[in-house]
């Protein structure tokens, strides 16, 4: 799936006008993965300032994982299950792959996918169906146009269809509660 990227800006005198307009420059088709992409379209610093300074700032992105006040935007693409599962599958080629792909965000994944950010995520789904899955076997089915928040629970997904399945996703930067505040519901 091919996505486009428009950024606006300000021109002379203030005047909006497009600065860009093209694919998303930072897109990873999996090797390991088939059918796995990543698509990161977007990011901000917790300095991030408007009028856009005509400066990208994915490239310069180290972790997908934002720190709080910061926010990464991502489109990802997921195969069916079905693919970790074959013969031939290479997890570890596949983990290696991901390290290099999502620094800061593959270091979470535990084996069995799941994986936690000290993230506030706001979801949508864009194609095909995908299941959240949360701990102690919660999970639930999201199918085209569903959305989500994600409050920096544990979880992990999973696409049980037998096509892939497409997620826009904004991660924001969150400060992590310690347990007396939780506990104090704060």
């Amino acid at each position: 799936m091919h996505i486009r990227r428009v950024v606006t800006e300000h021109g002379s005198q203030g005047v909006a006008r497009f600065a860009e307009d093209g694919a998303v420059p930072r897109t990873d088709i999996f090797k390991t993965v088939p059918g796995l992409v990543s698509r990161l379209v977007w990011s901000t610093s917790a300095s991030t300032t408007v009028p856009f300074n005509g400066t990208d700032p994915t490239p310069l992105v180290t972790s997908f994982v934002p720190e709080p006040g910061e926010t990464r935007f991502l489109v990802l693409t997921f195969p069916p299950d079905a693919v970790f599962m074959a013969p031939d599958f290479d997890g570890a080629a596949a983990v290696a792959e991901n390290l290099a792909v999502s620094p800061g965000l593959a270091e979470r994944f535990e084996p069995d996918g799941k994986h936690q950010t000290p993230t506030v995520d706001y979801g949508i789904v864009l194609d095909g169906e995908i299941w959240m899955e949360l701990d102690d076997a919660n999970e639930t089915r999201l199918g085209q146009f569903d959305t989500f928040v994600q409050n920096g629970t544990r979880h992990a997904w999973r696409n049980k269809s037998d096509r892939p399945a497409t997620i826009a996703v904004v991660l924001v930067g969150a400060r992590t509660a310690d347990r007396t505040d939780y506990d104090n519901g704060l």
